[in-house]
Formats: structure tokens, C-alpha cells, sequence
């Protein structure tokens, strides 16, 4: 049987004190049933797809409401989409159970068997998402509802939920003969120190929990029994599992970045929120990949040990990394070849899924807090529409094909470089687990050897480009004014006829607003006609492009942010030079990209208002600054989000800059006080005071109808500053762009 693609919506309804966090009114899948056709247009075969209790029958059946259900079901029927019903994903039920109450399993069952009824064309269920996931965090580690911290809560949570499971696939099967339970459970593996060795089999024993009492496997002669006994689990509970056993007829395994965990008493080592203990040691607990010598255990691993304990047919139910784009090619790319793999050495793979097709809302944190965290998956949803990524062509590619070629794919992800240390490498104990295997780089053709050329190399934003690229392993060559004349096109044309980039970013440019108003030539000659050109050659030769504009292009007659739709009318020689450049690069290629942006600061660049405020102010002298309103602009936000666009292949003008707006003189005024320095000695001035030659828009803020790629000016400037501070005590000032969930 040929290895599937399957797709999921992060659904999570999980509880923290009364309040609920839900993920389908967060991510709008709630009230677009069109997203429907978009997934089926990615050619899966299944879906994994929610019916969840809280939000169908939360004051009971007698109550519920399927319509919501009904016309979703019916719409995946008329696609040819087989879905995977869920009922209840990392929930604790409606709000007067918990999974701690004894009729929780009734409960969920006569829920599952009234979906069974409703809809006896449904072949695939999963009762209940990760049921060990769950009951750690609900009641173990306290993060969700019933907010339990102790080994006998965590016992008693999972025992619920295990039989919930149980009990609600005979009420399926009674309505549906032959469903399948498609088990899903997180697949991490634990790592330590020699002194450790214990706490580490101990948690590798207990990662397979649910999974052996749903198998009924567990008895006397079990590793955990004893622990089971000590917390609350009795001889008749383990006896009921062993003779109710429901085995899955699919193992689906959810492996995360964090997934795989390290045990080190060396606490000094690491960070405070890392520290803990069992009672018998203080130990640090952190994600293995940023420390353990043998790297992740991997895909591969993971489905072949749990192929081999119970000899049933295992998928990768979530394959998500919530990072930067490449890595989250990259990561499908390893799951998917890992899968192939693993198939190909005895195991029985049904499936790779992709996780999650929406993205996913505070997974960050655990989905503890309302901050708006959000990671895109295939499709990003923070514009009026969900707007296809990079991974919907790797997920066309996958299902057509089975595999995926990219000049990215030639380099491994950030789990795979050096770089991913960042504590000192531990060598130690596997508690008995085969050794993680270390592999240098994703499977890719050899054919592509491609890079991305960046043009304006040596700039404020050509800098950031070339130095980011190389952080996130981005083949890329970087060509200043002196290697190429971008307003001639004959080279520009042989240029990328012999390199043969993939894409093109034009960082170039004239720049110096005030002197643009006398060196009109010069200015259009760098920003208009230079733009254009390279344009011309980007569509001759079937690639992407990038290039900049600026809010400069507006003639502030607005007192709200200013949208992609919005006429243009330049007030000065810089912006006319901008705008004209929009035009022309629009008509030599229609499916160019164009970033406008706004008002520069960055870690790199010591010439930007910010810097000048900051050194001006440490020195004690006093500072003038504008009432004109301005998006701030943190070159890092700016670049990483230029780099995921081209990489998506998108195309028209967008607006890139953080969010908010602000006046000079309130961003000098803030940047004091979160700087420690006093506030009082910025003065606000009227810009006839400031000896501009050049007219600036009295408010040119930058809002999107297409989508809010960063996060608002006031966190960037705070990581600006925290930078500054690192800079300034010889630390490096590279933030890791690390994203990964649970």
C-alpha cells in the first residue's frame, strides 16, 4: 500500500481555569467552510477533522447543535476526503466534567456513538488526541484544566481517558462496524546524563502508556506497574484494560523539535525555568536538540520503534515546525523521506500529515495565555483569507509525485547544524533507547545548485539580507554597486543567465531623501530605472523578484494606516522616484513582489534614527525630533518576513513594517524610557525646524490588507535594545529563530 498524505486543522479546545482557548475561531476555520476545496485542491486523501464535544454538545445532546458539522462532513463527502473524526483534542469535556471524573468515559461514549449514528459513512475516528500529552499537562504539570500536579492526578487523567477511548469506540462500532481508531500520542524520547539514566527510562516507559493500555499489554511483569500501583491505579483498573483492550488499528505519531527531551543535573548550565526534580535529584529538563550530541531521534526512529513493539501500522499524525519558511520545508521534507524510509526497512507506514494546515495560536506557551503567538502552516491566515504558503506546492508536489525538489532542500534544517547548540553538547545515557541516528542534511536533488541573489549587498537592508540568509542556511550571493550596474540591461541580463539565481531581492538603491531633491537623476536612475531592469530580466528568465518601496510613496492626507489599495501621492523626489519604480516593475513583470516599508532600525546599522537617539541621549545632549507618524521598522522582522514572501512566491505590493503607529518624537520619547535613559530631553519640533530639503507626509503609517506579518514596533524596539545591550557586552546579538510547539 502506497504511503499517504493526510493534512489536519490544529483544533485544540483546551481549558485553563474557566476560560477556554479555542483554535478554530482563533485561526477563522470556524466560519469559512470554503477552506474546505482549498484543502482538497493540496491532492491528501484524508483529513484529520474535529467534531469536538465542548463545542457540539456543551450543555448536553439533548442540546446540541450539528449543523456546523453536518455541512462540513457533507462537503469532505462530495471531495473524495476521508476524514478522521476527532472528538475531543487536548479538551477536558464540556465544563462539568473534567478528565478526572469517573464519567467522563460514559459520557464521551454515548457523544461518540450519536456521531457514529449521525454520520455512518465516517470510517476513522480518534476519541481522544494524545491522551498522555494530555493528562501531563493537566495533570502533571498544571497547565490545563484540572490543573493537576502530581503523579496520582496524572495516573487518574490518563486511566479516564484511556477508557474513554475504549468505551467510545464500541459505541462507535456498534453504530459502524469495522471504524478504525487512529490512535494518535506525542513520540518524544528522553535523554540524560549517566546519574539520570533512571528518570530517563522511567519517562521512555511512560511515553507508551496510553498506548499499552489501549493494547491491554500492561500487568504485573510491566516496567510501570509498580508506579501505576503507587498513584492509584488498582489490579481491577489494570485488569479492566487488559480484557477490554482496544488496540488501534493505526499508531499516529506526533513529533515536534521539542518532543525529545534532555536530563541534566548540571542546572548551572541552563536556564531557571528549565529547573526541576523527581524528589531524588534537581535536574534541568530542555528540548535535546539545542544540547544532546546525537541530535533528534527523528522520524524515522520513532516510527520504526513503535512498528516494532506492537506490530501495528503507524503514520505520522503532525508533522509541523513552526519556524522559518525553508526549515518548515525542510521538516516536512525529513518526515516525509524519513516515513519512506522507515517503510522501506519492514515497517508499515500508512501516512505523513501535514500539521497544521491553518497554523497554529500560543502554541509557544503551551496555549496558556491569550498573546496572539501565531505560527502559519500551508496556509497563513493573518490576511482577509487564508493565503497559501510554500508548503501547499510541497504538498502538491508530495501527493503527485511523492517528491519535492527546491535549491533550499540542498541544506539541512537549523536541528541539523551546529548552530542548534545552544548549551554545551552532553553525551550520556539513551536508558536503554537505540542512539539517536545523525544525519547532515535533508534528502534533495543533486541537480539543484542554485542560490539567491541579493543586489544591493553592501546597504542597510542588503546587509541584513546576506547575514540572515546565511543564519538560515540560504545559498546566497550578494553583489554590491561595484559588481553590477542594475540600470544596465545587458548586465543584468548576463549575470543571471550565467548564475542562474532562483530569485533576485534589489536591496539597491538611492537613499538619502533631503539630497534626491537636487540629484533627481541619480535617484531615478537607482530606483526607477535600475528596479525596472532587473525586473525585465527576473520575467526573461522565469524567476522571482523582490523589490522596495517606501511609505514615501504616500502624501499623508490620511490619519489611519495607509493599505496596499490606497492611491499614490508622493510629496517629495524620493517618493515620485519610489512610485514610479512600483508602476514600471509592475508592468515589465506582473508577478513581481514589491515591499513597501517604513522608518529603518536594526541591529546592524548604527545609522538610523533610533541609534542616533540612543547615542545622543547616553551622551546627554538633547534631542529634536518630528511630529510626522511613522511604522518603526526592525530590519530582522523586515528581512526574515521579505525571505518567507519570496519563498512563498508571492507577488504585488505588500506592506511590511511593524505594527502600530507613531511620531518621531514618540519613538525617540519611548526608546528613553525603555532604555533607562530620561525622556524629558527629547524636544518635539515642527520639521521646518529640522532643515529638510525634501517634504515629509505629515503621517505615512503602514497598515495591510493582505496580511500583519510583524509584530507590533514597541516588541521590536524592547528586542532591538536587548540586542544593543548583548552588543554592547560582547555577546552575539542573532536571535534564534527557533519556533517549535509542545
Amino acid at each position: 500500500m502506497a504511503m499517504e498524505l493526510w493534512a489536519g486543522v490544529e483544533c485544540t479546545v483546551n481549558r485553563v481555569g474557566d476560560r477556554y482557548f479555542e483554535q478554530l475561531t482563533r485561526n477563522g476555520h470556524k466560519s469559512r467552510i470554503g477552506d474546505l476545496d482549498r484543502f482538497a485542491a493540496l491532492g491528501i486523501t484524508a483529513i484529520r477533522y474535529p467534531v469536538l464535544w465542548e463545542l457540539t454538545a456543551p450543555d448536553g445532546l439533548s442540546r446540541a447543535s450539528w449543523d456546523w458539522a453536518d455541512r462540513r462532513l457533507d462537503r469532505l463527502r462530495e471531495l473524495g476526503i476521508r476524514p478522521i473524526v476527532g472528538l475531543v483534542h487536548h479538551g477536558s469535556g464540556p465544563r462539568d466534567t473534567s478528565l478526572v471524573d469517573p464519567d467522563f468515559p460514559a459520557r464521551l461514549a454515548e457523544f461518540a456513538g450519536t456521531v457514529a449514528r449521525r454520520y455512518p459513512w465516517v470510517s476513522a475516528y480518534t476519541p481522544v488526541n494524545e491522551p498522555l500529552t494530555t493528562a501531563r499537562f493537566s495533570g502533571l504539570y498544571g497547565h490545563w484544566y484540572p490543573h493537576g500536579t502530581d503523579d496520582r492526578s496524572f495516573v487518574q487523567a490518563l486511566a479516564v481517558q484511556c477508557r474513554a477511548v475504549i468505551l467510545a469506540m464500541r459505541a462507535i462500532r456498534a453504530e459502524t462496524p469495522g471504524a478504525q481508531l487512529i490512535q494518535t500520542e506525542d513520540a518524544g524520547r528522553t535523554y540524560s546524563t549517566p546519574l539520570l539514566a533512571y528518570q530517563a527510562e522511567l519517562e521512555n516507559h511512560r511515553r507508551y502508556l496510553s498506548l499499552d493500555l489501549l493494547t491491554g499489554v500492561i500487568g504485573p511483569a510491566h516496567p510501570l506497574a509498580g508506579y501505576l500501583a503507587r498513584h492509584g491505579a488498582t489490579d481491577a483498573d489494570l485488569a479492566w484494560f487488559a480484557q477490554a483492550g482496544c488496540p488501534p488499528d493505526v499508531i499516529g505519531l506526533n513529533y515536534y523539535l521539542t518532543s525529545d527531551r534532555l536530563l541534566d543535573e548540571r542546572m548551572e548550565r541552563y536556564p531557571g525555568w528549565s529547573h526541576g526534580g523527581n524528589g531524588r535529584h534537581r535536574y534541568a529538563d530542555i528540548s535535546a536538540v539545542h544540547a544532546w550530541q546525537g541530535g533528534i531521534t527523528g522520524f524515522e526512529a520513532v516510527l520504526t520503534d513503535a512498528w516494532r513493539r506492537y506490530g501495528i501500522p503507524v503514520a505520522v499524525t503532525e508533522a509541523h515546525l513552526g519556524c522559518t519558511r525553508e526549515d518548515q520545508l525542510r521538516w516536512l521534507l525529513e518526515a516525509w523521506n524519513d516515513a519512506a524510509s522507515a517503510a522501506r526497512r519492514g515497517a508499515t507506514v500508512r501516512a505523513v500529515t501535514v500539521w497544521s494546515l491553518l497554523g497554529a495560536f500560543d502554541w509557544n506557551s503551551l496555549v496558556t495565555v491569550d498573546a496572539g503567538f501565531y505560527e502559519p502552516g500551508v496556509f497563513d491566515v493573518r490576511g482577509g483569507e487564508p493565503r497559501r504558503t510554500a508548503l501547499a506546492g510541497m504538498m502538491e508536489a508530495l501527493s503527485a509525485n511523492g517528491t519535492f525538489d527546491h535549491p533550499l532542500m540542498a541544506a539541512p534544517g537549523w536541528w541539523r547544524r551546529p548552530s542548534r547548540f545552544h548549551f554545551p553538547s552532553v553525551g550520556g545515557t539513551d536508558a536503554g533507547t537505540n542512539r539517536a541516528p545523525h544525519r547532515e542534511a535533508v534528502s534533495s536533488s543533486p541537480a539543484q545548485n542554485r542560490p539567491l541573489l541579493v543586489v544591493g549587498a553592501n546597504g542597510t537592508l542588503g546587509r541584513a539580507l546576506t547575514r540572515l540568509c546565511g543564519e538560515r542556511a540560504i545559498d546566497c550571493v550578494g553583489l554590491s554597486r561595484r559588481d553590477l550596474d542594475i540600470a544596465d540591461a545587458e548586465d543584468v541580463r548576463r549575470l543571471i543567465e550565467g548564475l542562474r539565481p532562483w530569485a533576485v531581492i534589489n536591496a539597491a538603491g538611492y537613499v538619502r531623501v533631503d539630497d534626491a531633491e537636487a540629484d533627481c537623476d541619480r535617484c531615478l536612475r537607482d530606483n526607477t530605472i535600475g528596479a525596472e531592469r532587473l525586473a525585465a530580466a527576473c520575467e526573461w528568465a522565469g524567476i522571482r523578484y523582490l523589490t522596495y518601496s517606501s511609505d514615501l510613496v504616500f502624501n499623508g492626507a490620511r490619519a489611519e494606516p495607509y493599505l496596499e489599495s490606497h492611491p499614490v501621492g508622493p510629496l517629495n523626489m524620493y517618493g515620485r522616484s519610489k512610485a514610479e519604480a512600483e508602476r514600471l516593475v509592475s508592468r515589465a513583470m506582473p508577478s513581481a513582489l514589491i515591499i513597501r516599508t517604513s522608518a529603518f532600525f536594526g541591529p546592524w546599522d548604527s545609522y538610523n534614527f533610533v541609534a542616533n537617539v540612543l547615542d545622543e541621549l547616553m551622551e546627554g545632549r538633547s534631542v529634536r525630533a518630528g511630529a510626522a507618524v511613522v511604522s518603526p521598522t526592525y530590519v530582522p522582522d523586515l528581512v526574515h518576513a521579505s525571505l518567507d514572501l519570496v519563498i512563498d512566491g508571492e507577488q504585488g505590493i505588500w506592506h511590511v513594517a511593524n505594527q502600530g503607529a507613531v511620531s518621531w518624537c514618540r519613538l525617540a520619547q519611548t526608546t528613553a524610557t525603555m532604555a533607562g535613559l530620561d525622556p524629558s530631553l527629547v524636544e518635539e519640533c515642527d520639521a521646518s525646524a529640522l532643515g529638510w530639503a525634501a517634504t515629509r507626509p505629515r503621517y505615512s503609517a503602514l497598515g495591510s490588507e493582505r496580511g500583519l506579518l510583524l509584530r507590533a514596533w514597541e516588541e521590536s524596539l524592547e528586542r532591538y535594545l536587548h540586542e544593543r545591550r548583548d552588543e554592547a557586552n560582547g555577546r552575539s546579538a542573532c536571535a534564534s529563530r527557533e519556533r517549535t510547539s509542545k
